[in-house]
């Protein structure tokens, strides 16, 4: 089977559940679950009930996709991610991406918990994703290219959306909310990274980095999808941070800002639905 036709029979299981298409794509990071609770929902569908789809092994993500709106705009939220540490190949990670592009999805909004290498960041900000560094794994769009989604070489060049990025800054300051703006860079994980790692981040122009996202938005470009991103700055990266990193910190400072996260990502798609 092609990875074309496991992504038509993906589509498939979910249209015996659901005849929904959105016109945004929401992809939930760690502590942003309960934003799916906020949403109208007109459909779930669990991960589980997918054939051939992979399911989140990390604690604290759902593993289900639901429908609904945020206002008159069409979502389709992906509550619970899968990442490259799981195990799963590349193409695995980046299959719930294509799919919400099959089932209409115009938009992809990416969020995340991310480690802050800017030093001018803080725990608990928020950073619009204005572009991406993943260079040190093997290129997610590698293996046969999927002509049906889109070219064998796409640009890069605005894999985020400059007006997107905008309307969230412009939703941010309506909300007085404050968020910094950076490049994000992608590693593989598990591992948190090294004190020389982090330094030689910031010094290729990182701001912020984590274990997800690149991929899946570079995943949403070649497939003509428009993307954005906010990363939750949870924790100081390596060398920064006074003490030892762990997935409770991540966590706990996720739910504490959480409220603010959910509001911004929220009114943001919002506001870009209603301009779409």
């Amino acid at each position: 089977m092609t990875p074309y036709e496991k992504l038509q029979r993906c589509l498939a299981c979910v249209r015996e559940k659901t005849d929904f298409v959105p016109d945004v794509a929401l992809i939930l990071g760690s502590g942003l679950g309960a934003l799916a609770d906020e949403i109208e929902a007109v459909a779930t569908v669990d991960y589980h009930e997918i054939e051939g789809f992979p399911v989140s092994t990390v604690a604290g993500h759902k593993g289900r996709f639901v429908f609904g709106y945020f206002g008159k705009v069409k979502v389709v939220i992906m509550q619970g991610r899968v990442h490259y540490y799981e195990g799963y190949s590349m193409q695995d990670v980046l299959l719930p991406t294509r799919l919400m592009r099959l089932m209409g999805a115009k938009v992809l909004f990416v969020t995340n918990a991310a480690g802050g290498i800017n030093k001018s960041f803080h725990v608990g900000d928020f950073m619009i994703i204005r572009d991406h560094i993943m260079s040190f794994f093997p290129n997610p769009l590698i293996g046969a290219n999927i002509e049906e989604l889109g070219p064998r070489f796409p640009d890069m060049s605005h894999c985020y959306d400059p007006e997107l990025c905008q309307t969230i800054k412009d939703t941010a300051k309506r909300l007085d909310i404050g968020v910094q703006e950076g490049v994000y860079c992608q590693l593989t994980g598990p591992t948190y990274e090294t004190p020389a790692e982090i330094k030689m981040l910031g010094m290729m122009g990182a701001d912020s980095v984590g274990m997800s996202t690149a991929c899946e938005a570079a995943a949403a470009c070649h497939a003509g999808m428009r993307v954005c991103g906010i990363s939750c700055i949870t924790n100081l990266a390596a060398g920064i941070s006074p003490v030892a990193l762990s997935h409770q910190e991540v966590f706990d400072t996720a739910n504490r800002v959480a409220p603010f996260f959910r509001q911004l990502v929220k009114e943001s798609i919002i506001a870009i639905g209603e301009a779409l």
